[in-house]
């Protein structure tokens, strides 16, 4: 494995199967332009100085620095730093190494890698003092410190390589490799610096002996050569002949050609090492490029082995002129890339399976940059629309609106616009035009790629084909409509019937206010239908496709009321297991219907009216307000009113509640409905009962006229109930006895006569005390029947005289 295609193959494997990211990018330009200084042979400083520059270019918060080990082996001193700040390299130069000596010294000392992630608590530092100490560093901005000792095939520590960062942190795996594969290039480029300068001096030394001379370039690994100015090979080091399979004779006489008496040219040795689709391009660069400018030059190109093999190399060659400018040699060197290639050719290969991978998944994926232009896009979108690659990846692609259904293009704009911009993952629902030119329905799903610090790469759209569902959803309703439609044409309680005036000044009231979102309170006696006034009102409302919530307030007990209607968190109370949605917020954005408001207890009334008020809830168990937009319908048989007066409701709720009251009148006052509620009733429940019931007495009309209803409707509907279960024939009629001895009975809205308004309290306070035997406090006391406090029971009681044992039950 050739180490210098390590940092390459790390950013490869980190994101496989991914385009390349611009930082792989420029790692591998630098790598290659350090490794082609290394064989042109630049300085050891700006070798490491351009080394440490490609590093510091990965982020901006790191600093690199190389350093280099003394002769005498104790000393480290620093030989590139191009970030760190200079009063620190020269505080630290030279720098001991020791087992506590920083993350240099010490990794230099145990020959192994040295993690210093805080520099501030770090006992690391410890052995540093004076301009070199723990505070020193801090002072510079130096809080993580990280280094890789530097050794030699030999075991021989060369110095260091070190990246420090400007806040306290441990390195990633990534950095960890980098610090690794920059490591692996500073050794190379160390070792090659020794190797030039025992060639430097080995050149001073036998400057006489061309024989040793020729004898020390074979040794070096790199496949080295000469030429004479008009391009006749000078001369080949071993690894060239070794590589190339070639002898002496072949590559100085003929070039392998048995032409004795010519000295083999460049060209020669190339049309037989050379593979033969790279010669071409070699000659006519040779020829046309390198000799006549007499310039410094590289290519890439396939050299064969001696086994037949061929390998990729960069060859670079560069002339030696004299001071007039002549030139007096050629020198060249190849440099084994093929690892370099074959990486490159993996990822390729890597991204081709990759698309032939989504290629196949039969969802649509989209790849969009940051600001959602179109990248890439599988086959079967393309099979989809009919469009090509490159109309995809147009710039206008995802402004052209014939692509989405016209009833969505607006909507997808702006809703497509703020899920980008919240680089958050987002879904949308809209139609797409098949080549053919129908529509239809996809769930299109957007996930963002971050890198580490966590800015958008890509983005990522997957389409799911959702027609067939939406089709059925779209059946499901009309078959909802259609079943709805039929239950108002056979429930009593979705009609209204009648004629009346009576009635018809209600329904005037219903067609005026339905419209509007103002609060309604319905008044009527039990029975006179307040429900079904409250439906009419919702079903005419732009509230209509929303919820309709009905609440029994008199149902639910006092203790549970406000968890009904507000709803729980969890552990509220005790046996509030999860959290649980009231009902204000089932109806949000609908109508909420609270019937028996005048039995809704104090503590609960405070809380409708802040609802009323703000339009705001609060969960039993939390304090977070929750915005709700409901409509208010509230229903009571009870005389307000007077509950106002003597304190069981509060006045300023009644206010709240009484913005639209609509009385309903009882059934007695409604006697020309009477007919034909009858006929409506009997129909329905004949029909029920499988009965054809053709013919009404008339006696049983004239006697239901009559009849005083104090059920209202409700004891119709269950009179004519009965009377159908128990008719044999076609005409339907009633015993008169069922109607007999019921006297008639003052409305329950009808208050008592009272001489004044505190006998009229006392009373009440009276019956409370005498119905729970004398007990004031507690949900089965006096305060708790009059839904007033305790506090203010005694009060009154005091002030009115009352003794509650003169009225305890026994």
């Amino acid at each position: 494995m050739n180490p210098c295609a390590h940092p390459v193959e790390a950013e490869s494997q980190q994101d496989s199967g991914a385009a390349p990211q611009t930082g792989a990018v420029s790692l591998l330009a630098a790598t290659k332009r350090i490794l082609e200084m290394i064989a042109a042979g630049a300085s050891l400083t700006d070798i490491l100085t351009n080394l440490c520059a490609a590093i510091d270019a990965q982020s901006p918060d790191m600093m690199s620095m190389v350093m280099l080990m003394d002769p005498d082996g104790q000393r480290l001193w620093p030989m590139a730093a191009p970030r760190v700040p200079s009063d620190w390299t020269q505080a630290i130069s030279p720098l001991l190494i020791g087992p506590n000596m920083g993350s240099c010294g010490t990794a230099a000392f145990r020959k192994e890698r040295v993690i210093i992630p805080d520099v501030a608590t770090d006992p690391l530092m410890s052995g540093l003092s004076d301009g070199q100490s723990r505070e020193a560093a801090l002072a510079r901005g130096l809080r993580a410190a990280w280094s890789q000792p530097l050794i030699s095939k030999d075991n021989e520590v060369l110095g260091t390589f070190g990246l420090f960062h400007s806040t306290p942190r441990s390195p990633s795996s990534r950095e960890l490799r980098l610090i690794e594969d920059a490591g692996h290039i500073a050794v190379i480029a160390i070792e090659g610096e020794r190797s030039r300068a025992a060639l430097k001096k080995a050149f001073l030394e036998i400057q006489t002996s061309e024989h040793r001379l020729r004898t020390i370039l074979d040794v070096i690994p790199t496949q080295a050569w000469s030429l004479r100015p008009d391009g006749t090979v000078d001369y080949l080091n071993q690894r060239c002949l070794e590589y190339s399979g070639l002898s002496r004779e072949e590559a100085y006489g003929s070039g392998g050609k048995g032409e004795p008496g010519r000295e083999a040219t460049l060209p020669d040795i190339f049309q037989v090492t050379v593979h033969p689709e790279d010669a071409p391009r070699v000659m006519t660069k040779w020829f046309h490029e390198i000799l006549p400018a007499a310039k410094r030059a590289e290519f890439e190109v396939r050299l064969r082995r001696y086994d037949g093999q061929y390998r990729w190399f960069i060859v670079r060659v560069e002339p030696m002129r004299d001071e007039q400018g002549n030139v007096l040699h050629w020198y060249g060197t190849n440099t084994d890339i093929e690892d370099l290639k074959r990486a490159e050719a993996r990822l390729r290969q890597d991204e081709q399976e990759l698309r032939g991978v989504v290629d196949a998944i039969s969802q649509i994926i989209v790849v969009l940059s940051p600001s959602g232009t179109a990248l890439y896009a599988n086959r079967p979108l393309l099979d989809y629309t009919g469009l090509t690659m490159e109309q995809v990846m147009a710039p206008d692609f995802r402004g052209n609106p014939a692509f989405f259904h016209p009833e969505d293009w607006a909507r997808l704009q702006d809703e497509r616009r703020q899920g980008l911009s919240r680089s958050v993952p987002f879904e949308i629902e809209w139609r797409l035009r098949r080549k053919d030119g129908q529509y239809r329905w996809f769930l299109v799903r957007y996930h963002p790629l971050r890198d580490e610090q966590g800015r958008i790469l890509r983005w990522y759209a997957s389409a799911t084909d959702i027609d067939d569902r939406k089709r059925a959803e779209e059946r499901t309703r009309n078959e909802n409509l259609a079943l709805r439609e039929d239950i108002d044409r056979s429930s009593m309680f979705e009609e209204i019937v009648g004629s009346s005036p009576a009635l018809q000044r209600v329904l005037a009231q219903v067609a005026k206010v339905a419209t509007t979102d103002s609060t309604v309170l319905i008044l009527g006696d039990t029975g006179t239908g307040k429900e079904l006034i409250a439906r009419a009102i919702h079903k005419r409302s732009r509230r209509s496709t929303r919820a309709f919530i009905r609440v029994n307030c008199a149902a639910i007990p006092p203790s549970l009321i406000a968890s009904e209607l507000f709803g729980h968190e969890k552990g509220a109370f005790t046996g509030a297991l999860q959290r649980r949605l009231g009902r204000f917020e089932a109806a949000d954005g609908g109508t909420i219907f609270l019937d028996e408001i005048g039995d809704l207890p104090a503590e609960t009334q405070i809380a409708l009216l802040r609802v009323l008020q703000e339009r705001e809830i609060e969960r039993v168990g939390s304090s977070h307000p929750i915005a709700v937009d409901v409509r208010v319908l509230a229903a009571t048989n009870r005389d307000l009113e007077t509950a106002v007066q003597s304190g069981a409701f509060r006045q300023d709720l009644y206010y709240r509640l009484n913005v639209f009251p609509i009385e309903i009148p009882p059934l007695r006052e409604r006697v020309d409905d009477i007919p034909v509620l009858v006929e409506y009733l009997i129909e329905r429940y004949a029909k029920q009962a499988g009965k054809s019931i053709r013919n009404i007495k008339k006696q049983t009309v004239e006697l239901f006229q009559a009849y005083d209803w104090p059920g209202n409707v409700r004891e119709l509907q269950n009179v004519i109930e009965r009377a159908v279960v128990l008719c044999d024939g076609e005409t339907f009629a009633i015993d008169q006895s069922w109607l007999q001895g019921k006297p008639s009975r003052p409305s329950a809205r009808m208050p008592r006569p009272v001489t004044t308004l505190a006998e009229g309290e006392k009373e009440l306070i009276e019956a409370a005390l005498a119905a729970s035997s004398g007990r004031i406090s507690g949900p089965l006391g006096a305060a708790a029947k009059l839904g007033i406090p305790r506090q203010t029971l005694e009060s009154k009681m005091k002030a009115l005289h009352i003794d509650r044992l003169s009225v305890r039950v026994p």
